[in-house]
């Protein structure tokens, strides 16, 4: 599956500083520590809608990662899913009388376009879940081998109980585990499952599904197994970030890991793992159940800068839970505009403590709150009160915050 369009980047004279991150399994900081290329996992979208901006707050807070890893001198080697195949995709796709690949392709479409739009640097392998199938049956078939699958009826389970660090990732207890487990896909109370939280590798085949061959009759993969085949395909073992939203911290990304660590010997799925907050709007989590969701692609259609739509999603910190306001998008666009015609001056406030700020941040667990505060404050040093040039002492000043506005924060004025 082909992904889309890289911006280019400029490239900055001065370097980031070393990447700390919050690390959601020992609640901690922890400084990567790349071996060559830094390895990033992102999991993608149910292309059954997108792309709302829950979605997008979670794109651009990875996003801030690569570039911070790219300014500190590093390579990226990032990979993100489609999940092309799976019940949401499948449920709509009939609700709507379309075909359920017709639906994938075109959302999927609709997803790279807005990610384009918001500038966000693309993956190098950007994975569909039905040509991940062989990835996925090789490790199936190895967890197999290990002893940590089972059948119930036509379905094939995962044994959590195989992997001694089952819990280690999230830090739930098992009370927790059983409830998001019920609440997010999963069949706690199964009959004949060996523990409720048990989940499902490979679904076998039902009336009007679409389904592939393999050694344990034709169906389709599970959902946890297609990321943790694709992950370990393109990253291996140990790879120094799993990232994704806060409610894929379990089961999703607990069960990824384990299926992984059990077929290697017990070595870590990944270093770091990484989760972006929810999005709120009218009190609840964005969501097409509760039908709150604001699209990029309205907004664009509505002829809203996109640098206005990625500003004024990182004026949140990217782990935060937070509620979109449409003012907020309605200050963007005017901010922008003040920025905008402080860099038209050229001349202006000295730039390189606030291209060093800017960078500082960015590097201190993606703090773009924090780096737009100090792009704000060089402009009402270069505006003044009045609203023109008030210091022109760095003449290069503009050039200089406009690259770092780029390189580390992806905003193109």
């Amino acid at each position: 599956m082909r992904a889309w369009s890289a911006p280019e980047v400029p490239r900055l004279t001065q370097p980031g500083p070393a990447v700390s991150l919050h690390d959601t399994a020992t609640g901690g900081r922890i400084v990567p520590t790349p071996d060559g290329a830094a390895r990033l996992y992102v999991c993608g979208i149910t292309p059954y809608d997108a792309t709302h901006l829950g979605h997008a707050a979670t794109y651009l807070g990875f996003d801030l990662l690569q570039r911070a890893w790219r300014n500190a001198g590093h390579d990226v080697v990032y990979v993100q899913n489609v999940t092309d195949v799976d019940d949401p995709l499948l449920e709509r796709a009939e609700k709507v009388k379309v075909d359920w690949v017709a639906l994938a392709e075109r959302e999927t479409e609709l997803f790279r376009t807005d990610m384009e739009a918001l500038r966000v640097l693309p993956p190098a392998h950007y994975i569909g879940a039905v040509e991940s199938i062989p990835l996925v049956i090789d490790l199936i078939t190895e967890l197999e081998a290990a002893g940590a699958t089972y059948r119930v009826e036509q379905d094939l389970y995962y044994s959590v109980a195989a992997d001694p660090r089952f819990g280690a990732e999230s830090g739930y207890d098992r009370d927790t585990m059983l409830r998001l487990f019920g609440e997010r896909g999963g069949d706690p109370e199964r009959p004949g499952k060996r523990d409720p939280l048990d989940c499902v590798v490979w679904r076998g085949e039902r009336e009007g599904e679409p389904s592939w061959d393999s050694p344990w009759g034709k169906g389709r993969p599970g959902w946890h197994i297609e990321c943790a085949a694709i992950a370990r395909e393109h990253l291996g073992t140990g790879f120094d970030v799993q990232g994704g939203g806060s409610d894929l911290v379990f089961p999703h990304h607990e069960m990824c890991a384990g299926h992984v660590q059990v077929v290697a010997g017990g070595a870590p799925f990944a270093q770091v793992y990484s989760h972006a907050g929810m999005v709120a709007y009218d009190g609840e989590k964005m969501s097409k159940s509760r039908g709150n969701l604001v699209f990029v692609s309205a907004l664009r259609n509505s002829d809203i800068d996109p640098m206005a739509i990625r500003l004024a999603l990182l004026r949140h910190h990217y782990r935060s839970d937070w509620e979109w306001q449409d003012a907020e998008l309605f200050d963007a666009v005017d901010d922008l505009a003040r920025w905008r015609r402080a860099l038209a001056l050229g001349a202006g406030a000295p730039a390189a403590p606030v291209v060093t700020a800017v960078l500082d941040a960015v590097a201190d667990d993606l703090d773009a709150p924090t780096a737009t505060a100090a792009i704000d404050a060089w402009v009402d040093a270069t505006l003044g009160a009045a609203g023109h040039l008030a210091d022109a002492s760095d003449p290069r000043a503009a050039a200089a915050i406009t690259d770092v506005l780029d390189a580390a924060l992806g905003l193109a004025l």
